[in-house]
């Protein structure tokens, strides 16, 4: 189940960057929107805009499958090879969704660890900390849910959801 906005075009830049040591490798993000999730290999690392300028993914020299998830674009996936010693960047503009279609409800995420992913229905949707507070809420149309908040360590949160129209659900 896909979710839209507004959106633009799409391109993909891929470089190599200097080396910084024998042992370093990297991967650098530029992503449009910066909250798109990104995943190596499968796993979810974190949102796109923590690897950016300032912050970079360690990952080993090789053939990595890059996904990038935001519910409100097209996921887009591409494969990329990672030298040893080389940052590897990738830049991309995802292509958005048409809006969903409401009534709504809202989802809360409450929970100590702020990049643990959610997922609805098995669709990755943000990380906890965009969803944690009164003025930070997951928007979703009326209807049931399966609701799971994975940690990047222990177990995940899974609960089932039923969202109403003007009201918040809490998951902890």
């Amino acid at each position: 189940m896909k979710h839209g906005a507004f959106g633009i075009g799409v391109f993909v830049l891929l470089s190599t960057g200097t080396a910084l040591s024998a042992q370093s490798t990297w991967l650098k993000t530029k992503v449009d929107p910066g909250r798109a999730g990104v995943f190596v290999d499968g796993k979810f690392v974190g949102p796109a805009c923590n690897f950016g300028i300032g912050q970079k993914y360690a990952v080993t020299p090789g053939s990595h499958q890059i996904k990038l998830i935001d519910p409100r674009y097209e996921e887009f996936t591409t494969t990329v090879e990672v030298k040893e010693g080389k940052t590897t960047k990738l830049a991309e503009k995802l292509k958005p969704l048409p809006p969903p279609q409401g009534p709504f409800g809202s989802l809360r995420t409450p929970v100590t660890e702020k990049y643990a992913a959610v997922y609805i229905n098995d669709h990755y949707y943000g990380h906890a900390g965009e969803f944690n507070n009164p003025h930070q809420v997951l928007m979703l149309p009326v209807g049931e849910y399966t609701v799971r908040i994975q940690p990047t360590t222990g177990s995940p949160i899974t609960q089932k959801v039923n969202i109403e129209a003007g009201k918040t659900v809490l998951v902890h």
